[in-house]
């Protein structure tokens, strides 16, 4: 069983910076599909990032040059630098882990962008 918590998220103004960061209990193994979801308001949840069991990195088009995506097995976490920031980027967002078939989920941080 993996358990996912998320933290750094909170309210900045646009253009600003956050990093989230995402702790798994139990590990995070080299085989792992990791990556980050986000969800706003009456909208659907979507694809942030995701790196892939072969180790490929996809970002979504609204977040490439803004986002990187990093993972730290020996610390078992994952984290997500977000710079230049937007209101439309306001949204909880969720890590995500994928091991053996089974997804895993975080409860979510909220992150508010707004002056």
């Amino acid at each position: 069983q993996v358990q996912l918590v998320e933290s750094g998220g909170g309210l900045v103004q646009p253009g600003g910076s956050l990093r989230l960061s995402c702790a798994a209990s139990g590990g995070i193994f080299s085989r792992d599909a990791l990556g980050w979801y986000r969800q706003a308001s009456g909208k659907e949840r979507e694809l942030v990032v995701r790196i892939s069991i072969g180790g490929s990195t996809n970002y979504a088009d609204f977040v490439k040059g803004r986002f990187t995506i990093s993972r730290d097995n020996a610390k078992n976490t994952v984290s997500l630098q977000m710079n230049s920031l937007k209101p439309e980027d306001t949204a909880v967002y969720y890590c995500f882990l994928r091991r053996w078939g089974l997804d895993y989920w975080g409860q979510g941080t909220q992150v508010t962008v707004s002056s």
